[in-house]
């Protein structure tokens, strides 16, 4: 019997079923390795009916990689009518803890990818699926420690409602509440990071098509829909990420223009800030909050304001990556300590135990918050023939992190004993 409302006061021994999981999958397509026989061995298996739950989730990823989103999504949501708890084997026959991850049913990219922070660990990683109409079971599976995954779109909300209902009687230390990860909404975080010194984060807000159309047709002004918006502005379709849709319009033939391109009817806006340095190229930091403290996890500096680190196309540019070598290595004395006080105040304001931060410094010398969110991934598949520098610094972050696992789990033994 399975209870969607309320979480037991126990645990049990975990009844999981293996996978390969995100990060090895992740991996292997990375580095371009052909998942196409994989993919048909587990066909096969489905075929046979002798496949396991873990293998049809790992066949839902592998869609998902191969660009077949639909298909995979339909796999994930039929495997987990039937099962949702999946075990990643650690590195070690025994492992030192035991860690519980509450994830969405979602797309791979809507859950904290927390594979990648524990590879080679010898902590265990199970993860349940938090499933509509489904929901916790009455006894929770063995664990030192849980942590939520589930991000703050809203396919997650009904997951972090459920959880949340279930948190005060948690029987193990639990991170990154769920009542906190909506804080993370576009629309949220700059009322939330409002007034901190030494941080800039411009006001987005919510509109619609409609509103849109009255604003090309004179009806309303820019600051009718928010009072600091102005040309040129920021717009993006509500409810996508990875820049899907986002755009810049200079002015109201560029907005008649983008919403002819668009179909959707909500939007997020927010003023445009040219955070352009004096030689003319844009430089983006991805921070990693780790237990209230910033690490370095990638800097993308190019000659246009919309970066991502792919984007960037750091890898042919010796220059650049020294630079990025430089920030990591000077972070702490450098790029942290420049931001000490204000990151600390974000932290303590978002108030999650892990959370990635995409930044920048305006032109004014302070931080200049784009997003948070607690789902980016933070990896180790960089070759280090080309980044050298960057594998002591990812190894440092998921050090930071297993670290923070530990403290959590042996203060949770200790308030239980």
């Amino acid at each position: 019997m399975l209870n969607p409302v309320s979480a037991p006061d126990s645990v049990t021994t975990p009844n999981y079923s293996d996978r390969i999981g995100f990060a090895q999958l992740t991996r292997r397509a990375f580095e371009g390795g052909d998942l196409h026989p994989l993919r048909e061995h587990l066909l096969a298996r489905i075929a046979e009916g002798t496949a396991e739950a873990g293998e049809g989730l790992d066949l839902s990823l592998i869609a998902q990689l191969l660009g077949e989103k639909e298909a995979g999504l339909v796999i994930q949501t039929e495997v987990l009518a039937f099962h949702q708890l999946f075990r990643t084997p650690c590195a070690v026959a025994k492992p030192r803890l035991r860690v519980l991850a509450l994830a969405a049913d979602i797309d791979m990219g809507g859950n904290t990818p927390i594979e990648f922070l524990l590879e080679g660990s010898d902590i265990e990683l199970l993860t349940l699926y938090v499933v509509k109409g489904v929901g916790l079971p009455e006894t929770l599976p063995d664990h030192d420690v849980a942590i939520v995954v589930a991000s703050d779109s809203e396919e997650c909300r009904e997951t972090l409602a459920v959880i949340e209902q279930a948190a005060p009687r948690w029987p193990r230390p639990l991170l990154n509440r769920p009542e906190l990860i909506g804080n993370l909404d576009r629309d949220k975080l700059y009322r939330l990071l409002a007034d901190i010194p030494g941080l800039d984060i411009p006001v987005t807000v919510h509109t619609t098509r409609a509103q849109l159309s009255e604003l090309l047709e004179g009806k309303i002004a820019c600051a009718d829909i928010t009072g600091e918006l102005r040309f040129p502005m920021i717009v993006r379709p509500r409810g996508t990420h990875a820049g899907v849709g986002l755009a810049k319009v200079d002015d109201a033939a560029a907005l008649k223009a983008y919403l002819a391109e668009r179909q959707e009817q909500d939007f997020f806006v927010a003023r445009f800030v040219d955070y352009a340095n004096p030689d003319g190229l844009y430089r983006k930091y991805r921070l990693t909050m780790v237990d209230g403290k910033p690490y370095a996890c990638h800097m993308a500096i190019a000659d246009r304001w919309d970066i991502w680190y792919l984007n960037a196309y750091m890898a042919f540019s010796e220059e650049k990556r020294a630079e990025e070598a430089t920030f990591m290595l000077d972070f702490d004395n450098a790029f942290a300590a420049r931001h000490r006080s204000a990151l600390a105040e974000m932290s303590k304001r978002v108030g999650l135990d892990y959370f990635i931060v995409d930044c920048a410094e305006n032109r004014d010398g302070e931080l200049l918050v784009f997003e948070a969110d607690n789902t980016a991934v933070v990896h180790n598949m960089d070759p280090p023939a080309v980044f050298p520098y960057k594998p002591p610094q990812m190894r440092k972050i998921f050090a930071a992190f297993t670290a923070m696992l530990s403290r959590h789990a042996s203060a949770g033994a200790e308030s239980a004993a």
